[in-house]
C-alpha cells in the first residue's frame, strides 16, 4: 500500500512505508503476528457467510497473503484477485486461481471486475476518503455479493490515561494520523456506510484478543513501537522512558489491559 493524509492528499511514498520499510528484515513477521491473532476471527466470519466454491472474491491490502491462502486452500473458492502495492511476499503462492495485482485501491484508473466477495482488514483506516472508498467497493459487488471491512477500534482505560501503556497507544495513533493519515474514529459507522451504500443484511461484531505477554498480539504491539520510537517521541506524548516503560511492560506478567480490537462489519448486494 502506498501512504496519503487524509487532510493534505498523498505525499510521496507508500502508507507506512516512512515508518515500516517493506524490505525491514521483520516487517513480514510483524504483520504475520497480527494475522496470527484476527486470521481465526476473520475466517469464522467468512465461513460463517457462506464463502466457498464458485465465489469470486477480492482480497484488498492482501499483504503476506494469510486470507488469500485460507481462501484458496480452505474454502475453496474458484478465483482470488489479491491486490496490494507491494505484492512480493505472495509470490511463494502458486496456485492457477490466484491473480495477484499490484495497484492502489485508490488508482481511479482502478478496474478490477465484479466479485462474490470483497474483503478489506486493516486497510480503509489508513486511507484517505475513506467513505468514497466504501462506495467505490460496493461498486464492484456482483448481484448477491458480499462486502466485508475490518478495522481497529479502541476500548481504553479510561480510569488510568496517565499509564505508560495508554500514553505509548495514544501518541502511536497520533503519529499514525500525522505521519500516514490513520484514522479509527469512522469505524464504528462502517454497518451505517454500508446500508448507505443500498446493501442489506448488514450487521457488525468487535473482536478484542487477549493481550498477554509473550503472545503474538504483544510481540506486534512491541516491535511496531519499537520501530515507531522517533515518531513516538516526536508527537510530544511520550519520551524515551515511557515507551521503554510501554515496552517493557508488554512482556510483564503484571500486563492486565484490553487492547486495540477490530470491528468487522458486511453487507450483501441486492440479487
Amino acid at each position: 500500500m502506498s501512504e496519503a493524509h487524509p487532510r493534505g492528499g498523498p505525499p510521496a511514498g507508500g502508507y507506512g512505508e516512512s515508518l515500516f520499510e517493506p524490505e525491514h528484515p521483520r516487517e513480514a513477521e510483524r504483520i504475520d503476528a497480527a494475522a496470527l491473532v484476527y486470521d481465526p476471527f476473520t475466517t469464522r466470519r467468512l465461513r460463517a457467510l457462506g464463502i466457498g466454491p464458485g465465489r469470486r472474491c477480492l482480497e484488498v491490502g492482501a499483504g503476506t497473503g494469510t486470507v488469500v491462502r485460507w481462501l484458496l486452500e480452505t474454502a475453496g473458492v474458484e478465483e482470488v484477485v489479491a491486490l496490494d502495492r507491494d505484492t512480493d511476499a505472495l509470490a511463494p503462492l502458486d496456485d492457477p486461481r490466484l491473480r495477484v495485482l499490484t495497484a492502489d485501491i485508490t488508482d481511479e484508473r482502478l478496474r478490477p471486475g465484479t466479485f462474490d466477495l470483497i474483503h478489506a482488514r486493516f486497510v480503509l483506516m489508513h486511507l484517505p476518503d475513506r467513505r468514497r472508498l466504501v462506495s467505490r467497493l460496493a461498486g464492484w459487488l456482483k448481484p448477491g455479493g458480499l462486502l466485508v471491512l475490518g478495522d481497529a477500534v479502541e476500548l481504553p482505560d479510561v480510569l488510568a490515561p496517565s499509564s505508560a501503556y495508554r500514553r505509548t497507544m495514544d501518541a502511536m495513533w497520533q503519529a499514525l494520523d500525522s505521519t500516514i493519515g490513520t484514522d479509527i474514529s469512522a469505524v464504528p459507522a462502517y454497518p451505517r456506510f454500508l446500508r448507505e451504500e443500498g446493501l442489506r443484511n448488514v450487521a457488525a461484531e468487535v473482536f478484542c484478543p487477549p493481550l498477554v505477554p509473550g503472545g503474538p498480539l504483544a510481540l506486534f504491539w512491541s516491535e511496531t513501537w519499537s520501530r515507531m520510537r522517533p515518531a513516538l517521541e516526536a508527537t510530544g506524548r511520550v519520551d524515551a522512558d515511557v515507551v521503554e516503560e510501554a515496552l517493557a511492560y508488554l512482556s510483564s506478567p503484571r500486563l492486565a489491559e484490553l487492547g486495540p480490537g477490530m470491528a468487522m462489519a458486511w453487507g450483501q448486494r441486492e440479487s
